[in-house]
């Protein structure tokens, strides 16, 4: 076979796996609207279940304590009334006795049959989209972090790959599914329509090892990130409600069914506040080996570029989050708003940056 040849069915060969990664970005995008209405519906048979009203009504005692309702259970035509378990509170210390709620389901069989519907969807979405993200990778015969599509729809697939990862580690987080598919649907929708580049080779200062450290742990901690800025805002929503009722005030329907079902406040505090301090390091680590890239490829290793600057301003801003979380302070919303900020601060370094400011960086390809 002459070289010819040989170059025109590689190049045929990496334009129909091209055509794959697409099929299968669109198929995903397919399966995770199935799994979005499937997460709707968990939250509409919740929103029905009696369970779910009553884990909100539980008052307090005169001891101090949660007043825990007795459970009343029929049984072959007679009545027995059993004492409801104690419910296992995590707030900390100095904060509300507030019991975490149900779930989205609300306890109620039909809702929560759905959502393990709606885990299994999205289960199959996220193996569809990491093949298409492997198709990629092989149309280019490179990692597919080269423009800002390619990243899309990785960092789209990590994020998704973390809310599984905590669902197999028992951890509960299904609450978080129906806004992260909502998210991971429009983050694909503008990724396929205004982010979308051809197959294509990478800029000679991307052609190193580098490549796969840095640019994979960016990816990783933007989706820990973003989990942790979702379950931040559910926190500021789950704080207000609780301190209406708190002051005697009565929440709108809408209000009390959806947020009665999520965890306490201060779990998901603690929840945000975790998984934000487990990745730091590593997004630390992400910009110094961006630095030490930046050395090899252009020899210098900080040139106060817009992407490294504001890589350095959201480094800092966590660092202040961090910092004014462990303060005694600072802790609850104040803490919250910097949380916020922080991440406002990563998505302008990947969105606003790539897209509207010009330096060494610009890979966006739109």
């Amino acid at each position: 076979m002459t070289l010819a040849a040989t170059t025109e069915l590689a190049a045929a060969t990496n334009e129909h796996l091209a055509n794959l990664s697409n099929t299968l970005i669109y198929s995903a995008m397919a399966v995770y609207t199935l799994a979005f209405f499937a997460y709707i519906t968990e939250w509409i048979f919740g929103s029905r279940s009696k369970i779910g009203r009553t884990a909100a009504a539980l008052t307090e005692g005169a001891d101090g304590k949660a007043k825990v309702p007795a459970v009343t259970v029929k049984k072959g035509g007679s009545t027995a009334v059993l004492e409801r378990p104690k419910v296992v509170v995590r707030a900390a210390a100095g904060q509300r006795d507030v019991p975490d709620g149900p779930g989205a389901h609300g306890g109620d069989e039909q809702g929560d049959l759905y959502g393990r519907i709606a885990v299994s969807l999205t289960v199959l979405a996220f193996l569809i989209e990491l093949a298409g993200v492997i198709a990629r990778a092989a149309s280019v015969e490179r990692a597919p972090w080269g423009n800002m599509y390619e990243f899309n729809i990785t960092f789209s697939t990590v994020a998704v790959g973390v809310y599984l990862t905590l669902l197999a580690l028992r951890k509960n987080v299904r609450w978080l599914g129906l806004f992260l598919i909502t998210s991971v649907l429009l983050d694909l929708g503008i990724a396929v329509t205004v982010l979308y580049t051809a197959s294509d080779q990478l800029v000679p200062a991307l052609h190193s090892y580098w490549l796969y450290i840095h640019v994979s742990t960016a990816i990783l901690c933007g989706a820990v990130f973003y989990v942790g800025a979702v379950s931040t805002i559910l926190y500021l929503f789950k704080d207000s409600y609780e301190n209406k009722l708190a002051s005697g005030g009565k929440p709108g329907s809408f209000a009390t069914s959806f947020l009665e079902r999520l965890p306490a406040s201060a779990s998901l505090d603690k929840f945000s506040y975790r998984v934000n301090a487990a990745v730091f390091p590593l997004w630390t680590f992400t910009i110094i080996a961006g630095a030490i890239w930046a050395g090899d490829a252009w020899g210098r290793y900080w040139g106060w570029d817009p992407k490294e600057t504001w890589a350095f301003i959201t480094w800092v801003a966590y660092a202040c989050y961090l910092h004014a979380r462990a303060t005694a302070g600072w802790k609850g919303r104040k803490a919250a708003y910097l949380a916020l900020l922080a991440f406002g601060c990563w998505l302008f370094n990947y969105y606003g940056v790539n897209i509207f400011v010009s330096g060494k960086h610009s890979y966006a390809g739109v």
